[in-house]
């Protein structure tokens, strides 16, 4: 049976990627790959789900006409020589670029959106940025927070320097400059109820007995 935890590899010993893009592509649902080992992805939440197609919806209302795509959940994206990821949502404003004929592999994405829940929290802010930073053509990188209203927004400096900018406050706004969009964090959040910190602590005592 397939694993949903997306801290448990599949199986023990390795895959080639050869062998990991054959089982994904026929695969119900989707893995990450990971130095070698297929990595089942868990769940998203109703709330996790809202906030990547609020996001997903505004951006590409505001790229309609121009020379950008945007894609939501399940394009995959070659992060490393032996990573692929699922980021939940992509921007890409270049022509783009595929690993192979399948066109199911993006490798030139501008900006990169995921939303944060318990379980994936701090591989999205450690191994993935660390990865992600190695994508050239990477400009932005934009973390969200599903159970409070705050937007961490990464910028690619011309020194390639990350730059931080923090946005919490309901009124915030996000300007994305490398795609010339913005996101106001009400459009961000717009139909999220943030639960009281009690029932916070319960799911996130439920998530970690998963």
């Amino acid at each position: 049976m397939i694993q949903r935890d997306a801290s448990q590899p599949l199986r023990e010993e390795y895959y080639t990627i050869e062998e990991y893009l054959s089982f994904e592509r026929t695969s119900e649902i989707k893995h990450e790959y990971v130095d070698g080992q297929i990595m089942a992805m868990a769940g998203a939440s109703r709330v996790h789900n809202l906030i990547t197609g609020n996001v997903s919806r505004r951006l590409g209302n505001q790229l309609e006409g121009k020379p950008c795509e945007t894609y939501a959940s399940d394009m995959r994206v070659k992060t490393t020589a032996t990573d692929y990821t699922y980021p939940d949502v992509i921007v890409v404003c270049e022509e783009p670029e595929f690993e192979d004929r399948e066109v199911d592999t993006l490798l030139n994405p501008t900006v990169l959106v995921e939303v944060l829940s318990k379980s994936t929290e701090k591989r999205d802010r450690v191994e993935k940025f660390a990865d992600y930073r190695g994508i050239t053509h990477l400009k932005e990188y934009i973390l969200i927070s599903q159970d409070k209203m705050h937007v961490e927004h990464y910028v690619r400096q011309p020194d390639n320097e990350w730059r931080l900018y923090d946005v919490n406050e309901p009124g915030g706004k996000i300007r994305i400059e490398s795609i010339g969009c913005e996101l106001l964090l009400s459009e961000v959040y717009e139909r999220v109820k943030f639960l009281p910190p009690r029932q916070l602590r319960k799911v996130a005592e439920d998530e970690e007995q998963q």
